[in-house]
């Protein structure tokens, strides 16, 4: 029988994806994480964005198209959110939300919807063993800072914990599987608050993992001396924080209900940058709150630039129903979009900046495949970088010899 595990979602979901793919595959199923021909498809979905929940639904479609005769089972959170969105679709047979995910295995021959009460306490029930280059590793699940924008909080429950022990069982399990470990959650900046450790704890009980680290988002609050000692000390750690922003003027961030001011990230910023002094600051960034005005977006901007980010992440505001925010009143699309290309524009010179500091110095990157008619990876600071020849899944120091649009061109030392 011929199984599709297709992930609509963020690291999180590909991580519970690959788990999901490990135990069907053990268990004699022809699986694929491709939206190919199948006789089964499991939809892990995503509710970040109305987009993203769109997408979800249409995703049902897609597969119908390659089998019209073939069962669809959902999962995830836009199903947790509204799961007659899905079951009232043509061939879903099947349809839960978060809860039990890690079972689904053993639930492919149930019917109708089934939402179970969100877990108090973290499901040990994966296990991905990803053979790729990157492997993603999950430490933690739910949250529990209520964003004004955010329904997350709403479909994947309170922040819980997975144990210090079972993460670095994982970890010492794939390290000569994979060249790097993504550390991954919902919120990983909570790590340990409901199993009394911390996220430190946990990065010095993997300081002898051999592969590469590198951490998934982090939050303000979570950058101290002892996280970052405890990085330093690993053998491989990427340099690369992406700490969540969202907005840079500190009304939109009280409304936003984030826990912190302008100046009180930027002083997180310049402690990073004491202990890793040629990191990777990358972030995501919400244009067109609702609250947010030209001068407040402004504000921001010049954020951006004091900040200098290696990257980001940035998109327009989506209302959520359900959430703080979705009680004011939007602002005209034609703004959040106008916003989102001005802030585009700055955070990619920001970028280019930034791989142009890397010139004539030597990086180390880790290949993944072919792009353009080069070998294209990524280096520890999450730098894309290009090299003629070389094979991919495999660790290369490089010397940047030009930067464009962001991309550091490198000749193998």
């Amino acid at each position: 029988m011929k199984v599709v595990v297709y992930n609509l979602g963020c690291k999180v979901n590909k991580y519970e994806c690959d788990s999901l793919l490990k135990t069907l595959s053990k268990r004699g199923y022809d699986v694929s994480e491709e939206l190919v021909y199948a006789d089964l498809y499991i939809l892990n979905t995503c509710a970040v964005t109305n987009e993203a929940e769109r997408k979800s639904r249409q995703c049902v479609s897609r597969c119908l198209k390659l089998n019209p005769q073939a069962k669809v089972v959902v999962c995830g959170c836009a199903s947790q959110n509204d799961p007659n969105q899905f079951s009232q679709k043509s061939n879903v047979t099947f349809v839960i939300g978060n809860a039990q995910k890690g079972k689904l295995a053993d639930r492919l021959e149930e019917s109708g919807i089934l939402l179970e009460p969100i877990p108090r306490e973290y499901e040990d029930d994966f296990s991905a063993e990803s053979v790729r280059t990157r492997a993603y590793v999950k430490i933690q699940d739910g949250c529990d800072n209520y964003c004004s924008y955010c329904l997350i909080p709403y479909v994947r429950g309170r922040s819980r914990s997975r144990s210090v022990k079972s993460v670095v069982e994982e970890c010492k399990d794939i390290q000569f599987k994979s060249k790097e470990i993504t550390i991954t959650g919902i919120d990983i900046s909570s790590y340990g608050k409901n199993i009394d450790s911390d996220l430190a704890t946990l990065i010095d009980a993997l300081s002898d993992i051999e592969c590469r680290i590198r951490l998934g988002s982090l939050e303000v609050n979570a950058i101290d001396d002892n996280l970052l000692s405890a990085l330093k000390k690993l053998k491989a750690f990427c340099p690369q924080f992406h700490l969540s922003l969202q907005s840079g003027e500190d009304g939109v961030l009280k409304k936003m209900n984030r826990h912190y001011t302008s100046d009180e990230y930027l002083q997180k910023v310049e402690l990073i940058r004491k202990y890793f002094p040629d990191c990777a600051i990358t972030t995501d960034l919400i244009c067109g709150f609702p609250t947010e005005s030209e001068e407040s977006f402004e504000s921001t901007l010049r954020f951006i630039e004091k900040v200098g980010f290696a990257q980001m992440h940035i998109f327009g505001y989506s209302k959520r129903e359900g959430t703080v925010a979705s009680r004011y009143k939007s602002l005209p699309p034609e703004v959040v979009k106008d916003r989102v290309n001005r802030a585009i524009k700055v955070a990619d010179k920001k970028r280019q900046e930034y791989v142009e500091s890397f010139v004539g110095k030597t990086l180390q990157l880790l290949t993944e495949d072919m792009e353009q008619g080069y070998m294209c990876g990524y280096s520890t600071q999450y730098i894309k970088c290009y090299i003629d020849g070389g094979e991919s899944d495999s660790l290369y120091d490089v010397t940047v010899e030009r930067a464009q649009d962001g991309i550091a061109y490198c000749k193998i030392n």
